[in-house]
């Protein structure tokens, strides 16, 4: 592939990022399957604007808990509650349903039961349980790290799981190659390690750990992955390593 084709490879895979993940105004094509490596960034750069609006709060006097709430609120308008989503999807459909199939059409139904509710209730009470003393402490790095690695689950399950539906976002998306998810993994991780040090690398190890427990969780529940599985290995993946840092930093 000559340079000129690299390069606009790239900044393909980064819009195609950016449309994917966020709801920022980012035109972009068909996204394909190696472009998966650029997810982390899109995640960073998610991470940053909320750390921007926390700092912003905290510099105007706003106590810890509000400037918490706030990042959190940032963060899910710049992706749209993506990942939330899928989070209360695949709870409800995993231990709502009791075969395979009853699991994917729970999952497709965009009404939320009891299970998904409480999935997004304790999720963002953990989230910013986590996020309170790193806000109070200053540690702005450790979202911009947090939103970074919390992609990489998305890219590694992809590659790793075959899509149980055959429908959907991730079908239409495609399987990225395992070098795919290892070029994210290390971005992230350079990232990460730019943003917080060497705390990143237990940081990674917790993300690491739930992204093998969603993987396994998916694989006997549905035998595989769908969009709504990889986002709520974002959010598991979100929550591991948010509580590794406020335990850490």
């Amino acid at each position: 592939m000559h340079s000129r084709d690299i390069t606009t490879a790239i900044f393909a895979d980064l819009a195609a990022a950016f449309g994917l993940l966020t709801r920022l105004p980012v035109p972009f094509a068909a996204p394909r399957p190696e472009g998966a490596w650029a997810w982390p960034l899109a995640g960073a750069t998610v991470g940053a604007i909320a750390a921007v609006a926390g700092f912003a709060a905290s510099a105007s006097g706003l106590p810890a808990g509000p400037g918490a709430a706030l990042v959190l609120a940032v963060a899910s308008v710049l992706t749209g509650g993506l990942h939330e989503d899928g989070l209360a999807d695949t709870v409800d459909g995993f231990y709502g349903g009791h075969t395979t199939e009853r699991r994917l059409a729970i999952m497709k139904d965009s009404h939320i039961g009891s299970f998904g509710a409480l999935a997004l209730m304790l999720g963002l009470l953990i989230r910013w349980s986590a996020l309170v003393p790193l806000i109070a402490g200053g540690h702005w790095g450790a979202i911009i790290a947090v939103a970074a690695l919390s992609r990489v689950p998305m890219a590694a399950i992809m590659a790793g799981l075959p899509n149980a539906r055959g429908t959907g976002l991730s079908h239409q998306v495609g399987r990225p190659p395992a070098k795919t998810a290892i070029l994210a993994a290390g971005l992230a991780l350079a990232i990460a390690l730019a943003s917080v040090e060497w705390a990143a690398l237990p940081m990674a190890l917790a993300v690491a750990v739930a992204t093998a427990g969603v993987a396994a969780s998916a694989k006997a529940k549905i035998g595989g992955q769908t969009g709504d599985v990889l986002g709520a290995a974002q959010q598991i993946a979100e929550i591991a390593a948010l509580c590794l840092a406020a335990a850490l930093i």
